[in-house]
């Protein structure tokens, strides 16, 4: 079960003016479940995203950004799951535009104008007349309270739909954020997550637009990782409709930036907490760097372990495990004699080795918890970076040997 993480009430999803949303079931890879998404924007609003840097990116992720780059405004956005429509060559480009017409069609508007997002199996043929054939029920539906639905949809091996609405005020005017998320497996985003998309009732120019998503997929989405792998088809979409009647541009913006932040870590952590059989959630801080970049690299050596991470899930203070980690990181000239590490209060290791006032079940009471924070001091600078990760349990290895099946 996700760690410490319950399904999102669906009275808390604050609906966002000018952003509608309908679902439908259209069987794509089982009946009886949504799995189709469609979110229709109103004319003016502002669309920016952060993509996958896989050079085996989805045919979705390549029309989205054609699409973004064309200029035209966007009116809609498609999300599929059950299928990623990935290494799937010129077809999947088609059928990623075929999907973008079809939508245009029953929205009165240009294919250019549609963004397509994909998840689910990759190298597999997109169905795509299931889902042409699904669109006009999802138009049907759509209505701006429609979040908690939305989040649903778009789940594939998630346990839990993933959602959080915030608000802020900005000049006088009240600004509402919510956004949605999905995730679970196949996470190491190096730009976003699996699939996340986040709506506010600002106005805000695009260029700003692109800024802010970019920061808060930084301070997010790009400090998490499950397994390692970064999948193909991962976009984060900022969407501004400009319907509160309040007015962002560089001078003011920092408010609701934090807020947009707030929301993307909330939706980041939620992912890791929903980790394909995650028992524990780990904080991992590493403080004391000469750069953040030196940071990351050691923080996600540990996050990406197998041996740290089955050991967490066994509740075993196995910690040199943490400590090999962080010397095959990579930071050629770091002093081990300066680096502390700490298992929340607890210091496990100083001046190279183990702490003299450690004791193994000190070590033992914190692994029992379900969340834990791993703390490294370098010693050698100012930088410090926080990522997120969770274990390794029977359950990731028996939910991915079955994925297709």
């Amino acid at each position: 079960m996700p760690v410490n993480l319950s399904t999102p009430v669906a009275a808390n999803l604050l609906p966002v003016a000018g952003v509608s949303l309908g679902t439908a079931e259209a069987g794509i890879k089982r009946a009886d479940r949504k799995d189709l998404l469609v979110m229709q924007l109103c004319d003016g609003a502002q669309v920016a995203g952060v993509f996958t840097t896989n050079r085996f990116c989805a045919a979705p992720v390549i029309v989205a950004r054609e699409h973004l780059a064309q200029g035209d405004g966007i009116r809609a956005l498609v999300v599929n799951t059950g299928n990623a429509n990935a290494g799937t060559g010129e077809q999947g480009l088609q059928d990623a535009r075929t999907t973008c017409a079809a939508l245009a069609g029953v929205l009165g508007c240009k294919p250019s104008q549609i963004l397509p997002f994909s998840t689910g199996v990759i190298m597999e043929p997109l169905p795509v007349a299931k889902i042409a054939a699904s669109l006009p029920r999802a138009v049907a539906g759509l209505a701006e309270g429609n979040w908690y639905d939305a989040a649903h949809a778009i789940m594939t091996t998630d346990i839990v739909a993933k959602a959080y609405s915030r608000q802020v005020s900005v000049g006088g005017k009240t600004i509402t954020v919510t956004g949605i998320a999905k995730g679970s497996g196949m996470i190491h985003p190096n730009m976003a997550t699996m699939l996340g998309y986040i709506a506010t009732d600002a106005t805000v120019p695009q260029a700003l637009l692109q800024t802010m998503v970019k920061t808060a997929s930084d301070a997010s989405f790009n400090c998490i990782t499950v397994d390692g792998d970064t999948s193909t088809n991962d976009a984060l979409m900022l969407i501004a409709t400009g319907k509160s009647g309040a007015q962002i541009d560089a001078t003011n913006c920092s408010a609701l930036q934090s807020v947009i932040n707030e929301v993307a870590i909330l939706l980041a952590q939620a992912i890791v907490r929903d980790g394909e059989g995650a028992t524990k959630f780990m904080t991992i801080k590493v403080e004391g760097g000469k750069d953040q970049a030196e940071c990351k690299q050691i923080g996600y050596a540990i996050a990406h372990s197998p041996l740290v991470k089955t050991a967490f899930f066994a509740s075993d203070p196995n910690l040199g495990r943490i400590l090999a980690a962080i010397g095959y990181a990579g930071v050629v000239d770091l002093d081990v004699e300066k680096l502390q590490l700490y298992l929340d209060e607890v210091l496990v290791a100083e001046n190279g080795g183990r702490a003299k006032s450690y004791q193994e079940e000190d070590g033992a009471r914190v692994m029992q918890q379900s969340d834990i924070t791993i703390r490294v001091v370098l010693g050698r600078g100012t930088a410090n970076a926080t990522l997120w990760t969770c274990d390794f349990s029977y359950d990731y290895v028996k939910i991915n040997a079955s994925y297709r099946s």
